[in-house]
């Protein structure tokens, strides 16, 4: 038997007496058998690194050296790497799989792995140790999305969150804005971001006359998996449902169309684009001019613009909320792994949470957030006022707008995360790769023979068509059909 798992029953009868004789007291008021005199270390697993580690870190420090050597606390962190290595990690060591180590006391995770994990037998179920008055003070989406299971119990607790947020290079904007009596009210939506990119290829096109079917890309975007989540939820018709614990797959024509008509259309045609790993670099080589990144990407948007090597210039840039399909309301994309904690005696899944209470307090909270690019999880913290007021976020004043943005979007859109089955990872990542994948091959081979000399109208007109559309939902929705199980 695990080594953990035998002390963990140890324990558990080991404290018995000392639980009993607090049956009286709130959850806030045991101490579960916390000695001082004898500490409880605390494993903790994440995938933090760079300036996220290191904020991290000196937290852990600060939290050893004050309330966790009052209560006989000590917390230990390792990165496992990137968030894929820290999940194979995780659920490697939970299945006890050769070579493993053992399993953490806590982890970080996005709602698969969690999922995955409580399938297993192996999260706790935070609502034993918060009491309900406590669990008020965080948004409330955050705590929603911590209840994976169909017994409504809490298996994720927030500790930094983002969402996303629009981009603008405003200097080159301004130049194609004034020329084409175009406004920033032309981005609020889908239909009129893509009528938008449609006259700033136009535009660009133009500005080399000589040369034809050279126009410019206008937008891209990270996450076109958030696109496509988030656009069929906010039309009424999201991808997978869930009901009685059973999850049912719902691939609806009409609002997948209209998915296709303002990414894959666009796409081809050569108003969107992604060359790079993240737009930010397709933006900082003035490839494109606007996108949608998460709050954390936000910190990367360029300051200024590398043609080549002997042209430059500097930029303003203006960050925007996300935009929405028209006659709809407002959705945004909840995101941000939180921490899970792992059955093994109430002394050390107790000693987790009074970390994880100290951790989200509002000004701390604020701190690690702000410093690493994250939105804070208490309502009372989500204040532009206290977070403007962080010495860690005044060096980047393009974070602290982006944060600005972010904060009114979360007070008024509906946040939305996905709810985890078996499958949901390759779900997910079927839904973004399939059309951006596709999108990208239509386009390179439509461009292709434009600039053999076929007339671009006919061509696209093949990628685009009706008949094109319905060969492509056909496929995309075998596949989804195969790759979700449902």
């Amino acid at each position: 038997m695990n080594i953990k798992k035998i002390t963990a029953m140890i324990s558990a009868f080991c404290i018995v007496p000392s639980v009993c004789t607090g049956c009286g007291k709130s959850k806030s008021d045991k101490s579960y058998g916390l000695d001082a005199k004898k500490p409880t270390t605390v494993v903790i697993w994440h995938y933090y690194n760079g300036v996220q580690q290191e904020i991290f870190d000196n937290e852990i420090i600060e939290f050893n050296e004050t309330v966790g050597r009052e209560k006989g606390i000590v917390i230990e962190a390792y990165s496992k790497g990137s968030i894929d290595e820290l999940s194979d990690s995780v659920l490697a060591s939970i299945r006890q799989d050769a070579g493993s180590d053992e399993v953490p006391d806590m982890f970080t995770a996005y709602s698969e792995t969690a999922y995955i994990a409580d399938k297993l037998g192996s999260v706790v179920d935070l609502s034993d140790y918060f009491t309900e008055k406590e669990l008020e003070e965080y948004v409330d989406g955050y705590i929603e999305e911590g209840r994976i299971s169909a017994d409504g119990g809490l298996k994720i607790f927030p500790t930094a969150k983002s969402t996303e947020v629009m981009m603008l290079n405003l200097t080159d904007w301004e130049k194609f804005a004034d020329a084409t009596n175009t406004s920033t009210d032309d981005l609020k939506t889908w239909e009129s971001v893509v009528d938008t990119a449609e006259k700033y290829y136009e535009y660009t096109d133009n500005l080399t006359p000589d040369i034809e079917n050279d126009g410019k890309a206008f937008f891209g975007r990270d996450s076109v998996a958030n696109y496509m989540l988030v656009g069929a939820k906010q039309l009424g018709a999201e991808f997978v449902t869930q009901k009685n614990g059973k999850f049912t797959l719902n691939i609806d024509e009409k609002a997948v169309r209209r998915l296709w008509d303002n990414y894959y259309v666009p796409y081809v045609k050569g108003y969107f684009t992604a060359q790079s790993r993240f737009r930010s670099d397709d933006a900082k080589i003035g490839e494109i001019i606007a996108l949608i990144c998460s709050t954390t990407g936000s910190a990367y948007f360029p300051d200024s613009i590398t043609i080549d090597d002997e042209y430059s210039y500097p930029i303003e840039s203006l960050v925007m909320p996300v935009p929405n399909f028209e006659g709809t309301d407002p959705y945004l994309v909840q995101q941000g792994a939180g921490m899970v904690v792992t059955k093994s005696n109430q002394t050390s899944e107790y000693a987790c949470t009074v970390f994880l209470k100290w951790f989200t307090e509002k000004e701390r909270n604020v701190s690690f957030s702000v410093g690493s690019g994250y939105m804070p999880v208490m309502k009372d913290a989500n204040d532009m006022e206290i977070i403007k007021s962080d010495e860690s976020g005044t060096e980047n004043s393009i974070l602290i707008d982006a944060l600005t943005v972010a904060v009114d979007e979360i007070k008024n859109y509906n946040l939305y995360t996905a709810k985890p089955f078996d499958n949901t990872a390759e779900t997910r990542n079927f839904i973004g790769d399939y059309i951006q994948d596709t999108a990208q091959t239509s386009h390179d081979e439509a461009y292709e023979r434009i600039h053999s000399g076929e007339d671009r109208e006919k061509v696209l007109e093949e990628y685009v068509s009706d008949e094109a559309f319905n060969e492509w939902y056909n496929e995309f929705s075998a596949g989804l059909h195969d790759v979700s199980g449902l």
